[in-house]
């Protein structure tokens, strides 16, 4: 019986959840966004949508894109602009504005932190939020604050689908190149803001179909201007394209065997690092990881990090290479004499 009641009030939190999403957005959302927000399968997105426009009545819009479908319920009437904030959604909205903090730089923490307060005004009689509790650890981090205006043009340009022109520094490289590209999607990685997007025809020139499409820093961007030319984004799903394998730079894709002992077997072991991961324990302090990777140097990097307590098992070509690189940063200390 207990199983049966959870059941139901899984499918009830699900079509709450939908319902809220949908009619406060007024946004479409495809199947697919819908069933990763919900946790389910999209027959199942389809069977809560059914359900509330039969038991509610509510015209829930679908519309296709492609082979892609999407639903929204129309912009909010205005009665619903005046339903109040509960505490628990105000705390969730400080905590979200606090561990990010250090990483969407100082104006647009401060346009974060202004839009808490107007929110105050908008909670239920007899609720308050006191001090934010929250707060975030920052050594390493990058200063986004000269990216503001940046950041803005982006999201800006997103929206209208604009092709933008882009003067970017890439690391090593002697002087900024000035390009045009299709933002995408914006997205946080090891504490780093990236652009994914597609690179579009620049004026004048003929177009040559690159072999990888542009990922790009934030922070090296020089500047960003939208132009009035408008594109249509070609068929994509940053999760199928990002979350799927080890490592944010996507190449040939190869399977990965590592053993890890002491402490990081249990930190590894708490953590997701490939979708397809395999988790094998080894005794009381020793596991096997088995996943999938598409970028050879953050593997050997992430690898190094662990010392003695990650063994690197397969591939054998990148054992061969790893150990090459562990010979090497032998010779950099060989000679360094310690301080007593």
């Amino acid at each position: 019986m207990p199983e049966k009641f959870d059941l139901y009030k899984s499918y009830g939190e699900k079509l709450i959840g939908l319902f809220v999403r949908l009619l406060f957005s007024g946004e479409r959302h495809s199947l697919t966004e819908l069933s990763q927000m919900l946790d389910c399968s999209k027959q199942t997105v389809l069977r809560l949508i059914n359900n509330i426009r039969m038991s509610y009545g509510i015209n829930i819009e679908e519309t296709k894109q492609g082979n892609k479908s999407f639903y929204r319920i129309r912009k909010p009437v205005a009665s619903l602009k005046n339903i109040p904030l509960t505490e628990a959604e105000l705390h969730s909205l400080q905590m979200c504005k606090a561990f990010t903090q250090h990483l969407i730089g100082k104006k647009l923490y401060e346009e974060a932190t202004q839009a808490i307060f107007k929110s105050r005004a908008a909670l239920a009689d007899g609720q308050h939020i006191g001090e934010c509790h929250f707060t975030a650890f920052r050594p390493g981090t990058i200063d986004y604050t000269p990216q503001h205006q940046i950041i803005h043009t982006l999201i800006e340009a997103m929206e209208k689908q604009k092709v933008c022109k882009l003067v970017y520094q890439a690391i090593g490289a002697p002087r900024p190149k000035t390009f045009y590209i299709k933002p995408l999607k914006l997205f946080s990685y090891h504490d780093a803001i990236y652009l994914h997007a597609q690179k579009a025809k620049e004026p004048g020139k003929p177009y040559r179909t690159p072999k990888f499409d542009p990922l790009l820093a934030v922070h090296r961007m020089k500047s960003v201007d939208m132009t009035d030319v408008s594109f249509q984004p070609d068929k994509f799903d940053f999760e199928k394209t990002f979350n799927q394998h080890f490592g944010v730079i996507k190449d040939e894709v190869f399977e990965v065997e590592v053993a890890f002992t002491g402490w990081s077997a249990t930190y590894v072991a708490e953590r997701i690092w490939s979708p397809d991961q395999e988790i094998i324990k080894k005794g009381k302090n020793k596991i096997i990881l088995k996943f999938t990777a598409s970028s050879e140097p953050e593997l050997i990097s992430w690898l190094l990090s662990f010392g003695e307590e990650a063994i690197l098992i397969k591939p054998n070509w990148l054992v061969k290479e790893l150990k090459g690189k562990i010979v090497k940063l032998a010779k950099c200390y060989k000679g360094i004499k310690q301080v007593q």
